[in-house]
């Protein structure tokens, strides 16, 4: 793990080092029960995290669980887009009622409270990230299996918010093949070693272009770095989703739930094997 800087107000939850034994997890909402939560980041913007998060939202679906989108990405709101939504989460005295996708999918986004979606969110820091919190604490998210948490790229006030305050499992790392991109990933993995939550697995978007013609597999944007990532930060997996004309359409037309993807099918198990490894573990413990 990371080196520790002793600023305990940078810590994660499970940091062995952290001198303020006072737990700093929020509780969820007293008629919520959350078996994993699982954060989707990425080192910056424009990779593919929010589709990525859908496509794991919908692959858990689809093996009958229960499932949440939460969209913390509160200034780039993507996830009610991709799935169509156009209602506005209600309220009432228990507390705030997510949005229910076409297969059942439960969703809670920024989008989803303002009367015009297209209005941007000028707000500071602190204010978004207690704006995830609220996500977290106020809505109704009843009994959920697996909840996916779109983060905003980078390293900042809301993935620091969301290591610290929700209980998550461990996150998944979304990248494009540049070595740009690359670089930028080590800083995101870097960020979740020095706060101990786990890295489950590496995502990389846009790998290639497999032609329709001749089923050749073009690396359109050069030769892919992560593997060598993973292997150096201890990631066991990396799944690549190919560069498809089809699923940008469909989260254009907020028509996500109909593809399926045998990559993101594949990579949930995966992730569904490591949760309930962990929950062995800290039973264990």
């Amino acid at each position: 793990m990371g080196e520790c800087s002793h600023n305990c107000s940078s810590c994660g939850e499970n940091c062995s080092s952290r001198q303020a034994p006072e737990s700093l997890l929020e509780k969820p909402h007293e008629m919520s029960r959350i078996d994993n939560v699982i954060g989707v980041v990425s080192g910056k913007g424009g990779v593919g995290k929010s589709l990525v998060s859908a496509l794991l939202s919908c692959a858990a679906r689809r093996r009958g669980f229960e499932v949440a989108a939460l969209d913390a990405d509160i200034t780039g709101p993507s996830i009610p887009k991709a799935f169509g939504l156009n209602d506005r989460m209600q309220g009432s005295e228990f507390g705030i009622v997510p949005v229910k996708t076409k297969t059942g999918i439960s969703a809670a986004s920024i989008n989803l409270l303002m009367d015009d979606p297209s209005q941007p969110v000028i707000w500071r820091g602190p204010v978004i990230a207690g704006a995830v919190k609220q996500f977290w604490k106020d809505v109704i998210w009843s009994d959920v299996d697996f909840m996916f948490v779109d983060m905003p790229p980078g390293t900042g006030d809301v993935p620091l918010t969301v290591f610290q305050s929700i209980p998550i499992k461990g996150i998944v790392v979304v990248a494009t093949p540049q070595d740009l991109v690359s670089m930028i990933v080590v800083k995101a993995i870097r960020m979740a070693e020095m706060m101990n939550v786990p890295v489950l697995a590496l995502v990389e978007n846009m790998s290639y272009y497999k032609c329709p013609h001749c089923g050749e597999e073009l690396s359109v944007f050069g030769k892919s770095s992560l593997d060598a990532i993973a292997k150096e930060h201890g990631v066991e997996r990396v799944f690549r989703l190919p560069i498809d004309p089809q699923v940008a359409a469909a989260c254009d037309s907020g028509d996500i739930e109909s593809i399926e993807s045998p990559q993101m099918d594949e990579a949930f198990d995966y992730l569904a094997k490591k949760c309930a490894e962990l929950k062995e573990s800290e039973k264990a413990e």
